[in-house]
């Protein structure tokens, strides 16, 4: 198949069809472009989304484009402002099976490819998570042909078989590029360091905390990767040799992820080389997959975490700035592991300083991670290990690791809050205690 230079989407777009890309580096930017730009001649649609990390949307896109997206991350951000982001709350593992059932519908999806060399095949280069289950989804793939992607395998390659529509790459890629870590996030990450042995396997997100715990890592041996995502920072704990992958139990020899989030740095690391697999997301947030796993260490983050462990990883200020994504598949995962342990890293306030993020309570914002599913929650100030913790355990135990200015404000306002939910006498002894 020879890439198209006539295709115009008029010619495949039925009113109310959902248009749906590949998260973050994935996004084919000459198309989604020119979607947007063609839009007020296109009939109406509903675009469905994960993470961006463009400037390709943006709130005036709601005049002819109805939105609908996993999270609040990234760019998503700009969308969730204005209200005009219909957020789906799922977990990462169940997308591909939502969108095969058409729970989540798909009619036109459009990618980024590039030829590996064997006959009609390609590669989707730095995504793999859902993006199969998006191509089989829909009624119609349009696929730039790009040249800059890495060659990567196992769920990153597609037959040509699966793409309908052939065109040259015209938009430059989203790269993204590794946050600096603040000093309150370098902080949180060596006490994050400081529980994860040698020769654990970890997982990693993105962002300024994920930065600095991977740095943190740097003094450790022989670790393994599964993860969700892998950022530039990856790169470094491989040539320290602190990623070998040599005590996985599976994978052995092999960091597994599903998405390369960084910059060319990250893709020329991962192009050809077979110690870097991109799995799908019924690969790398499957329980039974993780359940084999030695020694998984899950970091994952949160925006609040409140005195009984109930964590809200999605909403604050007003604002849907977060996601469920797979936070609670890769919560439960590490703890079918064999010596396996999932933490919540978190700093103890939000940035002014103004504000605990250990709160007394939720007060109805989501709950992202139930209490009974908490391990671990870690901020500057310490550890509160859950394992087993009664309600009043964990009030003392997640006071103690809030920010000094808010512990006592928090002992007084604990016991009112496991009152109504379990154990008041034994609240009211801790909150004394």
């Amino acid at each position: 198949m020879q890439p198209s230079s006539t295709f115009r989407f008029e010619t495949i777009l039925k009113p109310g069809d959902t248009v749906a890309w590949p998260q973050g580096t994935g996004e084919p930017r000459g198309l989604t472009r020119r979607l947007v730009a063609d839009r007020h001649s296109l009939p109406p649609i509903r675009l469905f989304i994960g993470m961006t990390s463009s400037d390709t949307l943006s709130p005036a896109c709601a005049d002819r484009f109805e939105m609908q997206g996993l999270n609040g991350v990234g760019t998503n951000r700009r969308l969730t402002a204005k209200g005009v982001l219909d957020i789906t709350p799922v977990h990462v593992s169940t997308v591909p099976k939502l969108m095969r059932s058409r729970s989540i519908t798909v009619d036109v999806a459009l990618i980024r490819v590039r030829p590996t060399g064997r006959p009609n095949q390609y590669t989707l280069g730095v995504v793999a998570d859902y993006t199969t289950a998006l191509i089989q989804a829909a009624r119609c793939v349009v696929a730039e042909v790009d040249e800059r992607l890495p060659l990567t395998g196992h769920d990153a390659l597609i037959s040509g078989e699966d793409i309908d529509v052939l065109v040259t790459a015209d938009g430059d890629e989203v790269l993204l590029p590794d946050t600096d870590p603040s000093e309150v996030e370098l902080a949180v990450a060596r006490n994050v360091a400081a529980v994860i042995p040698d020769r654990a396997t970890v997982q990693f997100g993105i962002g300024g905390l994920s930065v600095a715990f991977s740095r943190a890592l740097f003094g450790h041996r022989d670790l393994g990767v599964h993860s969700g995502v892998v950022s530039d920072i990856f790169v470094d704990l491989v040539e320290r040799g602190v990623v070998t992958n040599a005590h996985k139990g599976i994978d052995e020899g092999v960091s597994v992820t599903g998405c390369l989030f960084g910059t060319r740095r990250l893709n020329d690391h991962a192009s050809n080389n077979a110690a870097v697999a991109l799995r799908s997301v019924e690969y790398t947030h499957n329980l039974s997959v993780m359940a084999q796993i030695k020694s998984l260490f899950t970091v994952n983050f949160a925006i609040e975490v409140d005195l009984t462990g109930q964590v809200n990883a999605e909403f604050a200020g007003g604002r849907y700035l977060g996601a469920v994504g797979g936070q609670v598949d890769f919560v439960r995962g590490a703890q079918y592991s064999p010596g396996g342990r999932s933490i919540i890293a978190l700093p103890s306030t939000t940035p002014d300083g103004q504000t605990s993020r250990i709160v007394a309570s939720l007060a109805g914002r989501p709950v992202t991670t139930a209490r009974s599913d908490v391990d671990m929650v870690i901020t500057e100030y310490g550890v509160a290990d859950l394992r087993g913790a009664s309600l009043s355990q964990r009030l003392k135990r997640l006071s103690a690791i809030a920010h000094s200015d808010f512990r006592d404000d928090l002992l007084r306002g604990g016991p009112a809050m496991t009152a109504a939910t379990v154990q008041p006498k034994a609240a009211m002894e801790a909150s004394r205690a």
